[in-house]
Order: structure tokens, then C-alpha cells, then sequence
């Protein structure tokens, strides 16, 4: 007999968000949130709907989160993690590009802030979030390898 696990309903969190960024003075520079119910600096991202599919909520949830209406740009990759209840989570990001829409603060993010990549590795609280972001630096990165 099967296991309820493989029979059942989707057994972990499906969540998505995005890592937006933009030219800046100093190079690229990528959109961090401030979340004050965990006291956390992350990217952008949630749970999504029944029915939607991984990029629309993605860009929903980057909407929501910062009132940037965003363009999808090409998938990052995935992070698999607990989240605070002990649920298996799974969170697939996309980079982003803002084409419009300004920050509201909110209950659920309460700041949001453009930092060039070396800051917002300093910033970012989870180290999940810093591995994104080296692969994005990675890609990024003019000097020539050796």
C-alpha cells in the first residue's frame, strides 16, 4: 500500500518570489524586504494560490510585498527549507525587473530597500537567500576567471 505522503495532498508549501534588481551608481542593485513580524531582511515571496501557477505568483507576491510591478526575467532556482511550523517548504525565484508602481509599507513588509549586491549580502538575514544571490553576482561579475 502506498504511503499517505505520495497519495495525499502536496505534501510541502509551494511558494515563489523574485529577485529584482536594476542598474545602480556602484552596478547592479537588488530590492530587499523588511518583514517586522520576523525581524528579517529577504526577497520577496509567498505562498501561492490554488490555481496559479509558480510565475504568476511570483509576480503577485512581488506586487504585493513592494508595489513593484515587475517583468519576469529567467528562473534563479529553487530553496527547500522548514518553515516556522516544521512544513517541508519549497520557494522558486525568478530575477525580476521593475517596470513601474513605488512602495507602500505595510502590516507584512514594513521597508524596502535598493542595495548593491555586496550590501544585500551583508543584509539578507538567511543564508539560503545569500547563496541566491552569489549565483546572480556570479553572472554579473566582469573580471575574467583565470
Amino acid at each position: 500500500m502506498p504511503s499517505p505522503a505520495r497519495t495525499g495532498p502536496t505534501s510541502h508549501v509551494r511558494a515563489a518570489g523574485g529577485v529584482i534588481h536594476r542598474p545602480g551608481s556602484h552596478g547592479l542593485e537588488v530590492g530587499l524586504v523588511h518583514r517586522p513580524r520576523y525581524d528579517d531582511w529577504t526577497f520577496p515571496k509567498g505562498k501561492l494560490t490554488d490555481g496559479e501557477t509558480e510565475e504568476e505568483g511570483a509576480l503577485r507576491e512581488v506586487l504585493e510585498e513592494t508595489g513593484l510591478r515587475c517583468r519576469l526575467g529567467p528562473f534563479l532556482g529553487s530553496r527547500r527549507y522548514q518553515d516556522r511550523h516544521g512544513r517541508d517548504k519549497i520557494v522558486r525565484y525568478w530575477r525580476m525587473t521593475p517596470e513601474g508602481g513605488a512602495f507602500q509599507p505595510s502590516d507584512e513588509v514594513d521597508r524596502f530597500e535598493w542595495l548593491p549586491i555586496s550590501q544585500a549580502l551583508e543584509r539578507l538575514t538567511y543564508p539560503r537567500d545569500r547563496g541566491l544571490l552569489r549565483s546572480i553576482e556570479r553572472e554579473t561579475d566582469p573580471s575574467p576567471d583565470p
